[in-house]
């Protein structure tokens, strides 16, 4: 892109947004791990916990928190992924524009790659929440007089 364009600055600044949506997807993807972790404790031990303690607003409030959790994390990442994914695309077709083929085959193989990490993220995420849905209903149900 030719740098005397009149939005020639806001190219850059969406460019300068690639380097911490990249970051912030890679971290999506170790809370979605975590989150998978703490969501097979919470199955095998945790809400049998909960259940012994009876307290329904007890466990409405953390089911909520959880299931705020895991449905941000659901539906952030795809986000944050497609944004990481056009971003590169402008450069690499002005690239090919200019006859440099492989800056754009480097601006696909980035931008598949951010694809791939939000929708890791946003899968983990959603499974996650429709299984600690179900098994906090079936709870609420269990427990409810």
């Amino acid at each position: 892109m030719n740098d005397t364009h009149p939005l020639g600055w806001l190219h850059q600044l969406v460019s300068w947004l690639l380097t911490p949506a990249l970051l912030t997807l890679a971290l999506a993807c170790a809370i979605a791990l975590a989150e998978a972790g703490l969501a097979l404790g919470e199955r095998l031990w945790g809400l049998r916990r909960l259940a012994a303690r009876g307290d329904l607003s007890l466990i409405q409030r953390i089911a909520r928190h959880r299931l705020e959790r895991a449905d941000l994390l659901a539906r952030i990442p795809p986000m944050l992924g497609l944004m990481a994914t056009i971003i590169p695309l402008g450069p690499g077709l002005a690239a090919l524009g200019r006859g440099q083929p492989a800056e754009l085959a480097s601006a696909v193989t980035v931008a598949f790659d951010a694809t791939v990490l939000g929708l890791i993220a946003g899968i983990a995420g959603l499974v996650i929440g429709k299984l600690r849905r179900r098994w906090y209903e079936e709870l609420l149900e269990e427990l409810d007089p």
